[in-house]
């Protein structure tokens, strides 16, 4: 196991993870489990998925509801699904050394549960987090409504719902599908016991369960690939990032978790909603003279001081970027726009057909287009986008009402501030200090620490992907995760959608053959 700096050794977080299930996921029971995976507890199922080469006829093993977890505090949630192709169109496959889609189905934090799926794909949240106003030119929100709710289902540029877990499966690969505990779950004394970092920790020991069983469970062991949208992405980023890694040791014992590794071979991440402790800085940086959906503008005072907040913590990462010396709160608005906004733009506007492509240049004429090359300012670009989908602060809500207050509750506590910025401000305390566990619950759902640590465990490919529409989170996050993966050697493909909001999946089809390539490199 890689060993953290001894900073880190704090005391554990308090979080009830051995209370008795009396609300959430399913209410399932807490007896003890073996952890061996029962090889003829499935059934037969024959699905039609289309691709992009056509419509394929999908016959698979689907292992239904397996725990994952010997002492688990909820069993609905901390439960798996297993899908195994054993012929596609009526030719047999053999996927016994296939790639895993490890895929969990998480958005906004929630409870995740696949134990009522009739098939791949089929599992999902058990709630819904509010979306919001909705920005021009994102999704309608009854498709966003089914962004993350089963197998990583999202928003294609069409606005039809495209999902990985079944793409995958017609690639033959064998798809393990995680549920995990949420933020909202509460036991019959009140108690939350999906707050952070159970989340994280039930996917760490979903991975664990299926390395313990290498020799039944079908597929690669050393080819898992985790995916996520949203609250997903980001755990699936720091999934890939904090691999095998003693921070979590106590909190995996305490349910029960296999004695295996966590580490996976590959991190997909869409518009992953990381880095919490600086996110309201970073927001306020990208979005922060974005009118709010709702009308009129975000206190300009204090938008500066967290956007002035973020140039300290942009300096301090140290991080490069492909013809920049340094990433800085200066440099990263032109970077982001050379090295992703405008290659989105050049993407969508090559894929018009040529009248189509003529209006949509006449009214946004910001855009100067020659020689197939898009030009345009990190100004312009941001007034393009408009209504910003957040107030100040966008994460950590001066009166808690925001989800990852939820997320970081303790007891029964609901909801907690995490930066310092907001819990004075709140607080009206100058000198008010965080609740002496948040440092370490907040590593622990931080990719970026085990990143620049260089995590000799972490993934070592990545996928990262976000809509250049999506004011759910400041475009920085992607560009930082893939400049200091980037920086340790890591093959990384990142890309940004133009013009696409929150969820937004546009090349589903080119993951999957992504999948296969790194997998037999």
């Amino acid at each position: 196991m890689v060993e953290r700096r001894d900073v880190l050794r704090l005391g554990l977080t308090g979080l009830a993870l051995s209370v008795p299930v009396l609300s959430g996921c399913g209410r399932g029971p807490t007896r003890g489990h073996t952890l061996r995976f029962d090889t003829e507890a499935f059934e037969e199922l024959t699905d039609t998925i289309a691709t992009a080469g056509g419509d394929r006829s999908v016959t698979y093993r689907f292992y239904r509801a397996i725990p994952y977890v010997a002492k688990p505090v909820d069993v609905a949630c901390q439960s798996l699904n297993i899908s195994v192709p054993v012929a596609i169109d009526a030719v047999p496959v053999d996927a016994s050394r296939a790639p895993i889609l490890f895929a969990n189905s998480v958005g906004g934090y929630l409870p995740s549960s696949t134990v009522k799926a009739t098939g791949v794909g089929a599992g999902g949240m058990t709630g819904m987090p509010g979306m919001g106003a909705m920005p021009p030119g994102d999704p309608p929100p009854d498709a966003m409504a089914q962004v993350g709710s089963g197998g990583n289902a999202m928003i294609s540029r069409a606005g039809r719902m495209v999902n990985n877990a079944r793409l995958a499966l017609a690639a033959g690969n064998v798809v393990v599908e995680p549920g995990a505990r949420g933020r909202t779950l509460r036991n019959d004394e009140g108690a939350y016991y999906g707050v952070a970092p159970a989340a994280i920790v039930d996917l760490k020991a979903a991975v664990r369960y299926l390395r313990a069983n290498r020799h039944k469970v079908p597929g690669n062991m050393d080819r898992i690939v985790s995916s996520g949208t949203s609250a997903g992405g980001a755990l699936s980023a720091l999934l890939g990032a904090s691999a095998d890694d003693t921070l979590y040791d106590e909190a995996l014992a305490a349910v029960g978790a296999a004695d295996a590794s966590d580490a996976v071979f590959a991190a997909a991440a869409w518009c992953p909603i990381t880095d919490l402790d600086h996110a309201d800085m970073a927001y306020e940086w990208n979005w922060g003279d974005n009118p709010l959906a709702t009308g009129g503008l975000v206190d300009p005072l204090e938008s500066a001081q967290l956007a002035g907040a973020f140039a300290g913590y942009q300096a301090s990462l140290g991080l490069h970027g492909e013809g920049v010396a340094a990433l800085t709160a200066e440099t990263l608005g032109p970077y982001l726009v050379e090295s992703y906004l405008q290659p989105a733009a050049d993407r969508y506007l090559a894929s018009l057909p040529a009248a189509e492509r003529a209006t949509y240049l006449f009214t946004h004429s910001f855009i100067r287009y020659v020689d197939r090359r898009s030009g345009f300012s990190w100004a312009d670009f941001r007034a393009h986008v408009g209504a910003r989908r957040k107030s100040l602060p966008a994460f950590d809500a001066f009166d808690l009402s925001a989800p990852e207050n939820n997320l970081f509750g303790l007891g029964k506590t609901k909801a907690r501030h995490f930066t310092t910025y907001s819990l004075r401000k709140a607080s009206g305390d100058p000198t008010a200090v965080l609740d002496a566990d948040l440092p370490r619950t907040l590593e622990q759902m931080n990719p970026m620490p085990f990143l620049l640590e260089g995590n000799r465990a972490r993934a070592k490919h990545w996928w990262l992907r976000v809509g250049t529409r999506d004011t759910d989170t400041s475009l920085s996050v992607l560009a930082n995760l893939a400049a200091v993966a980037a920086a340790r050697g890591d093959d990384v493909d990142a890309a940004m959608y133009w013009d696409a909001g929150h969820g937004a999946n546009e090349d589903a089809d080119d993951f999957i053959a992504w999948i296969s390539r790194i997998a037999d490199a």
